[in-house]
């Protein structure tokens, strides 16, 4: 299994750290270009992200290409040992092609066609728009193929959205004909069509959901985002097409936007050399950065997961603040650095931003960037990036690592679009914070922790988690069996095992095909309103020794022990005394059932004994003060050890009489760590010395 994986691109085996840059929008003042060469270098920034909304600039018109202006910015970048990643500008269109071509535009589920305006405002399946896309790329590809700035391709920017025009009616057609074999009967058993007697009779009567026709299937919805994604696909493979056959040793990487729902990442990240993402959080807000952290974390994980532990691009962060937040909050001292260097600790090998310098006009000229309007280095967020480029030098020893945790937390996308489309239980199911939640216990005490979804392979792990996993795609647990027959420890929760990847419900009890492993069949489930809540008591010398009180709220199943023991009942209402977390030995394993929704405190207790239990390996064995984590990344013989303190408070952490090299300060680390409020660490552990 690999712990060491090449850099992103050969030619510069170092952390690649830099902006979206628009010199475009700076055409009549070329004096800044230079200016903005000398900045980089003050700000430890190598690599810039160019063109990525460039196409009026590139093609002003039909056929007439101008390439003069970023050819000076790509020797520019070269002559000053800088690189490019090149972006393909198919994110926004130019005027001229909305205006020649309407068909390009999309078309919204109400049917009506849009304006030329904002962006990813195309329709996918449009012919015109991918014989432009491919044009263009094509272009570009020919003419900086053997530039050497050209490090990545960033093609477009953030995919995102669905055209219902009659072009892409027709290709969803083709695709439900292909997915169900041309047999209309299979596709209405899927979609249960026979309710409301919406049989189809004629594969010319499917619509996309729309919000003044059909949109109860559940389905026609969940195949419709399927489609989506798939479309979207066929779309970047059509852009990448030309870069592959061109120059097929530069790596292509799009940006993904963390959970965004739009979307399934893992079937995305297929298509990619390397994953990358744009990470927004809203610091110093309503809830403890520390809290904020673990989610971030989270999606820091899927993310290196996507790709099975090959390490990712941060794509966009931002160096001060963004402009679209409720509350556009500067980053307090210390956070620039923490939270830059929280991606590194989970996989990453880049920091990027958006944007390196503020534009003038237009929606984004308030968002953050290393550069501001003043136009000069003489600013606090320049220095915290000049600090961050000046951290990424010091540790190329980290390039290419990766982790390898014992513990898995499954987030499937088709999953949740299932829960959300869901009519019952409650209207708001919160399956993500469900996840992130019960992710934190981990992240608090320094465990590293995969992130996959149901279709990965659980073999490697020694815990496996699955939040809410109510749709279970066929096999799933045919291989949770196995995983949990072989040793492993499965944990799975109210809400699971209730449908198939047709979104229709399992006969015989649920949790369905998760019966069996997990020994209860669950009769019915409960949901309380907000502000309403159950006991729940551990049984007296459970074998988890939990021994409090806790609130069970919102959902709340009703389940039989069949061949589980019982560790906890409720403790009221009509179902008092009936089973609340049970636990079946099944084969070498255990599979625990959590029938109910829990505030932290619970999660915390249980999975804090699972990891006694489990002994699961802490980064750093030593118990981490609130708001602290540790993370590592490994080449297969040394650690790297990334210590992060997400509280405004100094905290101390005890190392355990161990020694470090501090890889930041070039200096030996012993005894205890004092991290001050937002600080981190990163710290190479020494190997004890061997006397002949």
């Amino acid at each position: 299994m690999k712990t060491k994986y090449p850099p992103i691109n050969e030619k510069f085996p170092h952390f690649l750290h830099g902006g979206d840059y628009n010199p475009d929008q700076w055409k009549a003042t070329p004096e800044i270009w230079n200016e903005d060469m000398r900045l980089m270098k003050l700000a430890h920034c190598n690599t810039m992200s160019v063109g990525i909304f460039s196409w009026s600039s590139l093609e002003p018109e039909e056929g007439r290409f101008e390439f003069g202006w970023l050819d000076e910015i790509m020797d520019k970048l070269a002559e000053n040992g800088g690189y490019a990643v090149l972006a393909t500008p198919s994110g926004a269109r130019p005027a001229w092609m909305s205006a020649k071509y309407p068909e390009v535009l999309r078309v919204q589920p109400d049917r009506k066609r849009i304006l030329h305006g904002f962006r990813h405002n195309h329709c996918y399946t449009s012919p015109v728009y991918r014989e432009k896309t491919r044009l263009i790329n094509q272009k570009l590809a020919e003419r900086y193929k053997d530039h050497p700035a050209l490090l990545v391709w960033h093609i477009s920017n953030e995919y995102g959205g669905e055209c219902h025009c009659d072009l892409c009616q027709q290709a969803f057609r083709e695709w439900l004909k292909a997915r169900y074999d041309n047999d209309l009967d299979k596709l209405n058993h899927a979609w249960w069509t026979g309710f409301w007697s919406h049989t189809y009779t004629d594969w010319s009567q499917i619509e996309s959901p729309a919000p003044h026709g059909e949109k109860y299937i559940h389905g026609l919805n969940l195949d419709w985002k399927r489609f989506v994604t798939w479309q979207t696909i066929d779309f970047f493979k059509n852009e990448i097409a030309p870069l592959r056959e061109i120059t097929p040793n530069v790596p292509v990487t799009t940006n993904f936007m963390g959970t965004y729902t739009g979307l399934d990442y893992w079937k995305f990240a297929k298509e990619v050399d390397v994953v990358s993402w744009d990470n927004y959080p809203m610091w110093h807000g309503p809830q403890p950065d520390w809290e904020l952290g673990a989610k971030i974390g989270f999606v820091h994980d899927i993310n290196r997961c996507l790709k099975d532990g090959k390490p990712f691009m941060l794509m966009e962060s931002t160096p001060s603040m963004t402009n679209w937040m409720p509350v556009a909050k500067l980053k307090r001292p210390g956070m620039h650095l923490l939270s830059s260097l929280q991606a590194v600790a989970h996989g990453s090998d880049t920091v990027q931003y958006f944007q390196w310098r503020k534009g003038r006009g237009s929606s984004e000229k308030f968002h953050g960037a290393v550069v501001d309007h003043c136009g000069h280095e003489n600013t606090r967020v320049f220095r915290d990036v000049a600090e961050v480029g000046r951290a990424l030098e010091k540790l190329d020893k980290v390039i290419g690592t990766t982790v390898r945790p014992e513990v898995a937390v499954i987030y499937d996308w088709e999953n949740r679009w299932a829960i959300d489309d869901a009519q019952g239980v409650r209207r708001e199911k919160d399956y993500l914070s469900t996840c992130e939640m019960h992710y934190k216990t981990f992240w608090q005490q320094g465990i590293p922790v995969d992130v996959i979804n149901m279709d990965c392979d659980f073999s490697r792990y020694k815990l496996l988690i699955a939040p809410m996993l109510y749709m279970v795609r066929p096999g799933v647990a045919e291989r949770m069996e196995e995983f949990t027959a072989n040793g492993g420890t499965l944990v799975v929760t109210y809400w699971s095992g209730i449908v198939n990847e047709s979104d229709l419900c399992f006969l015989g009890g649920f949790p369905g095909p998760l019966r069996k492993v997990t020994g209860i069949w669950s009769e019915e489930i409960d949901s309380l309103y907000d502000g309403e809540y159950n006991i729940v008591i551990p049984a007296p010398g459970n074998a988890l020794k939990l021994d409090g009180k806790y609130k069970a709220i919102e959902m709340l199943d009703l389940i039989h022990a069949e061949t589980a023991e019982v560790l906890a009942s409720y403790d009221c209402d009509f179902y008092k005394g009936r089973p609340a977390l049970t636990v079946n030995n099944f084969g070498k394993g255990k599979a625990y059932y959590i029938a109910f929704r829990s505030e932290f405190d619970f999660l915390k207790d249980f999975y804090t004994r699972l990891i006694d239990d489990l002994k699961l390996s802490k980064v750093i064995d030593t118990e981490l003060p609130e708001g602290v984590t540790a993370q590592k990344r490994s080449d297969g013989d040394k650690d790297y050890i990334f210590i992060m303190n997400f509280s405004p408070e100094e905290k101390t952490v005890d190392l355990n009489n161990n020694t470090y090299e501090d890889l930041l300060e070039g200096s030996t680390v012993e005894g205890k760590l004092v991290l001050p409020g937002y600080g981190v660490k990163v710290l190479e552990k020494r190997q004890p010395m061997t006397h002949n």
